[in-house]
């Protein structure tokens, strides 16, 4: 267990962006050409990206390697494609795993007419999340899951996780026995309570909430919790609020030692 208790609140605008003309990301963590050596992590998460792609555009083929790799959509659709022959169309409710492992390749693209339907110009919303595996070298994989129904009850739904007290429940796996992500659509009024663990990350990713202890958080606001939990969270009348919340019970310091 950590030894100091922090609640550091990071405002939306306060996130690098990267801007084209067929792309609108904002990234919680350095990325890229973003590089704040004092915020390349938290916990065992990486990277934490909300993106929103135009129609008919999107992420060409590009490699990873020894990642753990959550998407989750929040409007519209993805079409995931790899070089393992995994092609999935990704939506809201649904969750998706890639493990990158020893090596792949992927594409992720706002085209989903391809697959069959009529072509669309909604762009789709997601946040994607990259998490340190405790294993290098594995299989590459990829899993999906939906879960819409498990979110419909209100409460905090394990999304994806490694963590043995999730087996059997509503989560895919992923490649990290200590992580798990939680994901939350809240009515007004409704809320929650945070996991307990070492390192806790929440986003904000539609609406507004209130943190216990904390005041008000909005649409793309996030909290990096160290040595702390169990504060709740409420959804403000305004309106309805959706919450991810990564449990981690070890750091990339706890991975190396490992």
């Amino acid at each position: 267990m950590t030894s100091t208790v922090s609640v550091d609140i990071r405002r939306a605008q306060s996130r690098a962006a990267s801007r084209t003309g067929w792309l609108d990301s904002h990234h919680s963590f350095s990325f890229g050409h973003h590089y704040d050596p004092d915020n390349t992590h938290h916990g065992v998460l990486l990277v934490s990206n909300d993106d929103t792609v135009r129609a008919g555009t999107g992420f060409e083929t590009h490699p990873h390697r020894d990642m753990e790799i959550v998407t989750w959509v929040l409007r519209g659709s993805l079409v995931h494609q790899d070089s393992i022959g995994t092609t999935g169309v990704i939506y809201p409710g649904l969750a998706q795993r890639m493990s990158a492992g020893r090596g792949i390749l992927h594409s992720e693209k706002n085209d989903s007419w391809r697959l069959g339907g009529e072509p669309h110009d909604e762009p789709v919303h997601f946040v994607q999340m990259w998490v340190a595996p405790d294993t290098r070298g594995i299989d590459p994989g990829y899993e999906q899951l939906e879960i819409g129904d498990e979110l419909l009850r209100g409460g905090l739904v394990p999304v994806a996780s490694g963590m043995a007290r999730h087996d059997g429940q509503s989560a895919i796996r992923i490649r990290n026995r200590h992580a798990a992500l939680h994901a939350a659509r809240l009515r007004p009024g409704g809320e929650v309570t945070l996991p307990e663990a070492p390192w806790l990350h929440l986003f904000v990713a539609a609406g507004e909430v209130e943190l216990e202890g904390a005041g008000t958080l909005a649409t793309g606001d996030a909290v990096r919790f160290t040595a702390t939990g169990g504060q709740r969270v409420t959804a403000t009348t305004s309106g309805p609020a959706e919450i991810l919340v990564w449990e981690m019970h070890t750091d990339l310091a706890g991975l190396a030692a490992a």
